[in-house]
Formats: structure tokens, C-alpha cells, sequence
């Protein structure tokens, strides 16, 4: 079985301790796991990673987190991935910080990239983890929130938020979106 492990992000050091770059960190932790480096190929920087018998070919989209779907879309395809084996791990600021959220699918809340992916995929029907975090910021500063560097206090907690973000993609793979969303949603 084959997966596409999305992590929503931009690229670039300037963003790399932003919160709209949960998603790459996730993936950088679960790479690190299998001592296994990201790479830059066509759209993406890309690493592939083996677990119980599955390989998951994780992705950083590089076309910036307003365009990620491009990237999604020509992965899918080279990867020859069917839409319920992929997840896209992404930022959520309706949660606050290190809630996750396993869905099958839903609208884009909002999210820029997540409404990339839909309109080049033209669907709602595929798996997503948000990781939640935060809305501390005046109105109409959003964006300068999700653009901005975690907290100190975000910082006590966040390995342990990314390992257990880690064990719902593992259980992803493994037994199934059902059984992890009844298990982790909301821990």
C-alpha cells in the first residue's frame, strides 16, 4: 500500500518556525524517525519513508502554501495515489494550539491551502489532520498570526502534539481513518 503524506507549508527560512508551518514539521519529525532526509524534486521536497509493510512518500510542497494544490495534484499523479490514501496535515485556527483533528474530508475552513488543493482537486473528499493553533490575534490580523513564530509557551508542549500527530498518520496507514479519528480526535 502506498500513501501521499501531505505537510502544508512555505518555503524558506524566514517561514520555517511559523504556525503555518506545522505541517512540515510534522513530516520532518516522522522522516527523522527512519533517519531518512527530504530531497527537492518536481514541486515538493520529498522523502519516502517504509512502515509496517506501507510506503509513505511525504511531501513539502515548495509552490507555497497558496498554491499547494498544483503540488498535490502532480504528486498524486506520479505517485499513482488514490484520494483516500492521502492526508494533508495542516494549520487550524479554530483550535487551540496541539488539538488534532482527523477528518475524511470538509470544506477549507477558511484555509488557503487546503482551498488550493479543492479547487485543483475539485473535491472535499479527501482525509486532512489539522493541527490546532491558536486564534490569539486582533481581528484582521490573521494572517500576520499564522505567519508568525510560535510562543514559548507553544514550545513547551509542541514535540509531544507532533509525536502523537506522528502515531495518527502511522494509524492512518495502518488500521484505518476510522478507528484513529474514534481514538485521537480531540486528545
Amino acid at each position: 500500500m502506498k500513501y501521499l503524506i501531505i505537510g502544508l507549508g512555505n518555503p524558506g527560512a524566514e517561514y520555517e518556525n511559523t504556525r503555518h508551518n506545522i505541517g512540515f514539521k510534522v513530516l520532518d519529525k516522522l522522516a527523522s524517525l527512519s533517519n531518512i532526509s527530504f530531497s527537492a524534486d518536481k514541486l515538493a521536497d520529498v522523502a519516502e519513508v517504509k512502515f509496517k509493510g506501507r510506503k509513505l512518500i511525504l511531501i513539502k510542497p515548495n509552490t507555497f502554501m497558496n498554491l499547494s494544490g498544483k503540488s498535490v495534484h502532480y504528486w498524486m499523479q506520479q505517485s499513482k495515489i488514490n484520494i483516500d490514501n492521502i492526508l494533508v496535515i495542516t494549520d487550524d485556527i479554530s483550535l487551540p494550539f496541539g488539538v488534532l483533528r482527523l477528518r475524511k474530508k470538509g470544506s477549507d475552513g477558511g484555509h488557503n491551502g487546503l482551498k488550493d488543493i479543492q479547487n485543483v482537486m475539485n473535491s472535499v473528499k479527501h482525509p486532512r489532520l489539522r493541527f490546532g493553533v491558536g486564534n490569539d490575534f486582533p481581528r484582521g490580523r490573521q494572517a500576520d498570526y499564522v505567519l508568525g513564530d510560535f510562543t514559548d509557551e507553544d514550545y513547551t508542549t509542541m514535540d509531544e502534539r507532533i509525536d502523537l500527530a506522528v502515531k495518527i498518520i502511522q494509524g492512518f496507514t495502518t488500521i484505518g481513518i476510522d478507528r484513529i479519528m474514534s481514538d485521537f480526535n480531540g486528545k
